[in-house]
Parts: C-alpha cells; structure tokens; sequence
C-alpha cells in the first residue's frame, strides 16, 4: 500500500488533535466539526483504515518509524 509522507501524516495527526480537542470542551464551530470529519475521513483513506483509532495507531507508528530511521541513517 502507498503511504503518504510522513510529514503529512503528522499534520493531520496534528490537526485532528486540536480539532478533537475543541470538540471535546465544546468550543467547536460548525466549520471545525466539518473540518474534523474531513480529517478522519483523510486519516482513514490514507492508512486504509475503516476507523479514526485504527488510522490515527498505524499513522502514529509509521511516524514514529519514519523518524527513527532517518536518525539512524544520519
């Protein structure tokens, strides 16, 4: 499976972070929920899973791998 670059996934990571974050406290907009849905829905495509758990385990760790080999090989 193609994956996205690492880079990306970490911005998205980091979007739904603090778009969930809002939405928790309650302090979402209309526009920011839609933007979180628009977010889970990437996440998901891009790790080709069918939930935002799921999708946000495997683009975490394929993040986290990503980083340790480029300071391996550095």
């Amino acid at each position: 499976m193609l994956m996205p670059h690492p880079a990306t996934l970490q911005q998205l990571i980091d979007r739904y972070d603090e778009l969930r974050a809002r939405e928790a406290t309650g302090a979402a907009t209309t526009e920011e929920r839609r933007r979180l849905e628009d977010t889970v829905y990437t996440l998901c495509v891009s790790t080709g899973t069918r939930n935002i758990t799921d999708g946000l385990h495997i683009a975490r760790r394929y993040c986290h791998a990503s980083a340790r080999q480029m300071t391996t090989a550095a």
